[in-house]
């Protein structure tokens, strides 16, 4: 009996270790398989994006720029979003600006321009393989306050690991409720041509 309490301490202490080790494993095998979960589980995403709208009309030309285009994207659903402050956009001209968020667009009551949808092709897209892959877009975009389901084309870059989003379509402004003034009438477009443009910087 004598050496029974020595016996069960070292029983005890080598159970321990068993257990500890078991850990150490278990952890070492966690941290393996999060290593090598493929690129498209991941989110990314931007904060500064670009986009551009561009109106011609027989009087002039309009363009203004907004560099500040938050954007999220999932590689493996496909879901894409956007958000875009209205007081970012930058014209030529300060009245211009000064109008567009005013007059037009009601920036006050209306800051954001917003965008939900999904990449309908993602599977054409390999993230892990350089390459420019053309997808199309569905979804909600969100001007003025009016919300209108749009679908557009685009496409994917990745390059050296770096992956960007680029398109391009129309707008018409009367299916926004966004109201010209007849004194301006003519130097507006009714249609304008809106270009986006991001790189994914960044994970989640």
């Amino acid at each position: 009996m004598n050496g029974a309490p020595g016996q069960l301490l070292s029983g005890s202490n080598i159970l321990n270790k068993v257990k500890i080790k078991f850990i150490y494993i278990s952890l070492a095998f966690l941290l393996v398989a999060l290593t090598n979960l493929p690129a498209r589980a991941q989110k990314i995403y931007t904060k500064n994006g670009s986009t551009s709208f561009f109106s011609k009309s027989p009087l002039e030309d309009i363009t203004a720029i907004n560099n500040e285009v938050m954007s999220v994207m999932n590689q493996q659903t496909g879901e894409i979003q956007f958000a875009v402050l209205i007081k970012n956009f930058r014209f030529k001209k300060r009245l211009m600006e000064q109008h567009f968020n005013e007059n037009y667009m009601e920036s006050d009551k209306f800051p954001k321009a917003l965008f939900k949808g999904r990449i309908d092709d993602i599977s054409n897209t390999n993230f892990a393989a350089d390459g420019t892959y053309p997808v199309t877009v569905s979804g909600e975009l969100t001007i003025h306050g009016v919300t209108n389901p749009v679908t557009v084309k685009g496409e994917i870059r990745v390059k050296n690991g770096v992956i960007s989003a680029n398109s391009g379509f129309n707008i018409s402004l009367a299916d926004y409720r966004i109201s010209i003034p007849a004194l301006v009438k003519n130097n507006i477009a009714k249609t304008i041509t809106i270009t986006v443009s991001c790189i994914y910087n960044q994970k989640m």
